[in-house]
């Protein structure tokens, strides 16, 4: 090759390497020193510049923030396995002190509350041999042991009391509704341990669109066998959680998990064109189009959230993440 061709392929080649570029402005991009020492509380707020998942869990940590100084309703979804986990002591300390102001959950959500107030589930093992632990009576949640015992002591619990609220029913003659339920279930476990304890005892309304989607809705299945009349006003809840938005001066919505959980919350907002705040902590992606791994600009389509609403998704393990949202605002507040 002659030199006069070697010299245009290396300026060529250059010009398409080494083109240049504009300044960007922003945050420039620094972890945490550990020349430093270990403070924790630096190490997460040196998030804000970390780059990836790290600068989305800062940015929603300042949003939840602005949730709780404007004041905002706020909206607080979980999905039944994080109440399976050690979440659940979060949860009940965000309703014990009126840290949030409604709570929106799956079937498990209400059901594990009230059984770990009845026994422990035991950490162990996501490889565990499910026929053997199928023999052992053993139910798996990721790694976590839900012995079956625990389910027979949530029958003897819900029994009784759904006795107690068929004949209320029978005298006089109105039929309960999900939030309802879930109130009295807080109200006769009597466990400060309880979310739903704490919800009765505050007021706070926990909402279950999925209600017999689990062990509750088990116990419902076999109490109305042997008692036809028994029912549950489905439609009441529908109208207590859209009618919770309406008036809002500002609304925040934060969502662990996703499913049903998260299309609840956002379709309520959506009654007052959207809300003003709001995180989502979940793991699923949008490529299938489903609500579930929506990102919050899809939401802000439908009405859901605002246009221009303070919003994030955190791609991540909520039983990591939402602790330390926790700790760096509501714990703080």
């Amino acid at each position: 090759m002659d030199t006069n061709k070697k010299k245009n392929i290396e300026k060529t080649a250059r010009k398409n390497l080494l083109r240049e570029s504009e300044e960007v402005d922003g945050i420039p991009i620094k972890g945490y020193d550990f020349n430093e020492g270990v403070d924790y509380e630096k190490i997460v707020d040196n998030f804000s510049s970390m780059g990836f998942q790290a600068s989305h869990l800062h940015n929603a940590i300042e949003i939840v923030n602005s949730m709780i100084k404007d004041e905002a309703f706020i909206f607080l979804g979980y999905t039944s396995n994080l109440v399976s986990s050690g979440l659940r002591e979060a949860f009940r300390y965000l309703v014990e002190n009126k840290k949030v102001d409604t709570v929106v959950t799956t079937c498990g959500g209400i059901e594990e509350d009230i059984i770990k107030c009845l026994g422990d589930f035991k950490l162990g093992n996501f490889r565990a041999d499910g026929q053997d632990l199928r023999k052992k009576g053993i139910n798996r949640i990721g790694n976590i042991y839900a012995p079956n015992n625990r389910y027979v002591e949530f029958e003897k619990f819900m029994q009784p009391l759904l006795n107690e609220i068929f004949d209320e029913q029978k005298k006089t003659g109105k039929i309960i509704c999900g939030s309802d339920l879930i109130w009295k279930m807080g109200e006769k476990i009597n466990n400060k341990e309880s979310i739903c304890y704490w919800a009765w005892k505050n007021k706070i309304r926990i909402y279950c669109p999925a209600l017999t989607d689990g062990a509750l809705g088990d116990n419902i299945y076999f109490f109305a066998l042997n008692n036809d009349e028994f029912k549950i006003d489905l439609v009441e809840d529908v109208k207590k959680l859209n009618n919770t938005t309406i008036g809002l001066k500002k609304s925040g919505a934060i969502i662990l998990g996703s499913g049903v959980v998260k299309h609840a919350i956002l379709n309520a907002n959506m009654l007052r064109n959207g809300c003003d705040y709001s995180v989502y902590i979940n793991t699923t992606q949008e490529y299938d189009g489903s609500d579930s791994g929506a990102m919050p600009e899809e939401a802000i389509s439908w009405g859901k959230i605002k246009g221009d609403a303070k919003s994030i998704k955190v791609f991540g393990d909520a039983t990591i993440l939402f602790p330390l949202v926790v700790a760096k605002s509501f714990a703080k507040n």
